[in-house]
């Protein structure tokens, strides 16, 4: 399979935030596939959003969120836990979507040694989960998920709209918007979404 285009990214960040949803997250590690389906995603738009790391203008932080769409936007938390995001809409306004969950697919052999001890559920449902098990760090910060690399997004199973969920973002700071605008889609049901 072949990458995403570039014009996916480059949308409004909520639709594609939704589109997301069952697409196919790959990440090639020492010659072996590893692979998962998106099942749960957080939009964060603009410097108006309180909750997005834009709210504080540019910084060599976030520049990434201001570059083209479809590059990866790789933060650290908490000084040890990486988080994966793309950049969405025209370049110039800080947007992007966060990768919060993923179903496995490929290498779970190799996801269980980067996350020794956790039952399957617990591989990837979670954002710095699934960085732990695809061996995602901030090396990655800035890469082309458009190219055919170590790390892309390709098209997947489309999920049905009665499927999918949607409701606040997890463990954001900011005004009653940020901590109440629907922002979080995820797919009903599936064991992978994070909670």
């Amino acid at each position: 399979m072949t990458p995403l285009p570039r014009e996916f990214y480059a949308r409004d960040t909520l639709l594609v935030a939704r589109e997301l949803l069952g697409q196919r997250l790959v990440r090639w590690l020492n010659g072996e596939r590893l692979s998962g389906r998106i099942v749960e995603v957080e939009a964060y738009i603009g410097e108006t959003d309180q909750a997005c790391h834009a709210s504080c203008g540019r910084t060599a932080r976030n520049a990434v969120m201001y570059g083209p769409p479809g590059h990866a936007y790789v933060y650290l938390i908490y000084g040890m836990h990486h988080c994966l995001n793309v950049v969405t809409e025209r370049e110039g306004f800080p947007a992007a979507v966060l990768i919060r969950a993923l179903e496995p697919l490929e290498g779970v052999a190799t996801m269980r040694r980067l996350r020794p001890g956790r039952p399957d559920r617990e591989l990837t449902n979670g954002p710095a989960k699934l960085c732990q098990a695809l061996d995602i760090d901030r090396t990655f910060n800035g890469i082309d998920l458009c190219a055919r690399g170590p790390l892309f997004i390709e098209a997947g199973t489309p999920v049905n709209e009665t499927n999918v969920g949607t409701g606040p973002r997890v463990g954001v700071r900011g005004d009653e918007r940020a901590l109440t605008a629907p922002w979080r889609f995820f797919v009903r049901g599936n064991p992978f979404v994070s909670r």
